[in-house]
C-alpha cells in the first residue's frame, strides 16, 4: 500500500482536527500516545491555537438536589422554589451552549480564509493537466480544474485550448509550491513579442526633408505648471526653414 506524502498527510489530519469541537479534542488528548507522530503534531498544534488546557484532575461533582421533571415549562405550586433553581440552571446551560456556538463560529470564520480557493496555474493541454494532477496527487493536495471544479482530469469538460484553471485551497500553497517545482509545461501558448512603437520622424513643413535640427524650447509659460503654451524651435538643414511647434510629431 503506497504511503501518502508526509506534507499532504499532515495537511489532511490538520483539517480533520480543525473540524472537531473543543470537547472532542480534550477527549482525544489523553489518547495522543496511540496516534502517529504526524497526528500528534497536528493535534498539539490545534490545541495550542485554540488555547485549550486539558484537565488533569476532575473536580468533585457536588450532589445535585432532587429536581422535579418540568413539562413544557409548567410547574406545580409545590415546586415553586425548585422551579426557580431549574430555570436558572437551564439559563446557565443555554449560555454555555451559546458560548460554545460562538467560539465554533469564530473558528469557522478564521478557517474560511485558509479554505479559500486560489489559482495555482493554468493548463493548456491534456498532458499538462495530467502532469499537474500527478504532482498534486503525490503531494496529497486536493485540487479543482475548470469552472466545473473537476477533481480529476477525466471529468474536465472545459476546453484545454482556451486554458483550464487549476485551483487549490490557500492552506495548501506551501506544499503545492514544492510539488510544482517539477512541473514542466509542454503546451503553454507562446507569448507574442511586444511591438515597439514606430519612431516618428520630424520633417520640415516646407520641403518635407528629415534633416531637421532641434533648436530648443521657448522659455515663456503663461501659467506655472501649465506647458500648454510651450513651443519647440526647429530648423531645416536642407532649405533653411525655421518653425515652432508643440513638439508632437504627426504621422503623414
Amino acid at each position: 500500500m503506497a504511503t501518502l506524502d508526509p506534507a499532504g498527510e499532515f495537511l489532511r489530519i490538520s483539517e480533520h482536527y480543525r473540524r472537531m469541537s473543543d470537547s472532542e479534542l480534550l477527549v482525544l488528548i489523553p489518547q495522543s500516545s496511540q496516534l502517529t507522530s504526524l497526528a500528534q503534531q497536528a493535534l498539539a498544534s490545534e490545541v495550542r491555537s485554540r488555547g485549550l488546557k486539558p484537565e488533569t484532575e476532575e473536580a468533585p461533582v457536588p450532589p445535585m438536589p432532587e429536581r422535579r421533571p418540568v413539562f413544557y415549562g409548567h410547574h406545580s405550586a409545590n415546586s415553586a422554589d425548585s422551579s426557580v433553581h431549574d430555570s436558572s440552571a437551564l439559563d446557565s446551560q443555554d449560555d454555555g451552549l451559546a458560548g460554545d456556538q460562538d467560539s465554533s463560529d469564530e473558528r469557522d470564520s478564521s478557517y474560511d480564509e485558509d479554505r479559500k480557493l486560489v489559482e495555482l496555474c493554468t493548463v493548456w493541454s491534456l498532458r499538462d493537466a495530467l502532469q499537474v494532477q500527478t504532482l498534486l496527487d503525490q503531494a496529497g493536495i486536493p485540487f479543482f480544474m475548470g469552472p466545473e471544479r473537476a477533481t480529476g482530469v477525466d471529468t474536465v469538460t472545459s476546453s484545454f485550448v482556451n486554458g483550464v484553471s487549476v485551483q487549490i485551497m490557500r492552506i495548501g500553497l506551501p506544499w503545492a509550491a514544492q510539488a510544482m517545482q517539477y512541473y514542466t509545461p509542454a503546451d503553454e501558448p507562446a507569448r507574442k513579442p511586444e511591438e515597439e512603437p514606430a519612431e516618428l520622424v520630424v520633417r520640415c513643413p516646407q520641403c518635407n526633408s528629415a534633416e531637421v535640427v532641434f533648436e530648443g524650447g521657448t522659455s515663456s509659460l503663461v501659467f506655472a505648471g501649465d506647458d500648454s503654451s510651450q513651443k519647440y524651435r526647429w530648423s531645416c538643414d536642407s532649405c533653411g526653414c525655421q518653425w515652432e511647434d508643440d513638439g508632437i510629431a504627426k504621422e503623414e
